[in-house]
């Protein structure tokens, strides 16, 4: 009954969240849905295993399809390959049905949303207007009802 009630409260969150905020809750959800992957291996229940892996991918695809490896050079190249790394890893964890190396990612994801946290409550002033443009926002908020987050 509340299900409908919250997923209509997570799309508002969505659509109206400022970039850096959307990359925060992707972090957010890669890592939750992770714990949830890992949680239904454990109980043998591999269906809501398979999908929450699924979203889990989703939310590092969309994270590294935020990367914008001009104007974020070479930190921004090496997120990339990081979440190329993350993915590989995560299919690798699941084929294996290695729980280390699933705690390994989430430590990793863990970490660079502390990292990003840090960057966001650090009042870091963005220098690129575009980035904090209603427009941005949209075609953000585009990508995510794309990906059925």
């Amino acid at each position: 009954m509340y299900g409908k009630g919250i997923g209509a409260y997570k799309r508002t969150g969505v659509m109206t969240a400022d970039p850096k905020q959307l990359v925060l809750m992707c972090y957010e959800e890669a890592i939750r849905n992770l714990k949830i992957a890992r949680a239904k291996y454990v109980s043998c229940e591999y269906e809501e295993k398979a999908r929450a892996l699924i979203k889990a991918q989703d939310f590092i695809c969309a994270l590294n399809s935020a990367l914008d490896l001009e104007k974020g050079g070479k930190i921004a190249a090496n997120l990339q390959a990081l979440y190329k790394y993350i993915m590989h890893r995560v299919t690798e964890a699941d084929l294996k049905r290695d729980l280390k190396s699933m705690d390994h990612i989430i430590g990793i994801l863990v970490e660079l949303k502390s990292a990003w946290e840090e960057i966001l409550n650090g009042h870091h002033k963005d220098t690129n207007p575009d980035l904090n443009s209603d427009q941005e926002r949209q075609r953000n908020a585009a990508r995510m009802r794309e990906m059925r987050i």
